[in-house]
């Protein structure tokens, strides 16, 4: 059995469970690695068709989602809330403790 590419492994893993890659989205968000969160990201877009797919769901240019998403990208909110839709996401904002939700 030949070795698969950590991305392509991933990219399989979000396609067979999409609530794992919910949850290590969150996960990575929590944390606050914006590297991790863009592996994360360009992993998913695999899982989810492929850049020329996303792109067009997300109605960005292949180039700006490329660029988005390289080891030196920096999305602006318009551009991971687009990409996120396009993979039937969203960003949500949650307290960080039940005092805050009853505040």
């Amino acid at each position: 059995m030949r070795d698969r590419a950590h991305d392509e492994a991933m990219a399989e893993a979000f396609r067979k469970d999409p609530a794992y890659a919910v949850e290590l989205l969150n996960s990575i968000l929590e944390d606050g690695d914006q590297a991790e969160l863009l592996i994360a990201l360009r992993q998913m877009t695999k899982a989810f068709g492929g850049v020329p797919k996303v792109a067009e769901k997300a109605q960005l240019n292949r180039t700006q989602l490329y660029r988005t998403l390289s080891a030196d990208g920096n999305p602006e909110i318009r551009s991971l809330t687009a990409i996120l839709k396009s993979m039937g996401l969203r960003l949500a904002v949650l307290p960080l403790s039940a005092e805050v939700a009853h505040a």
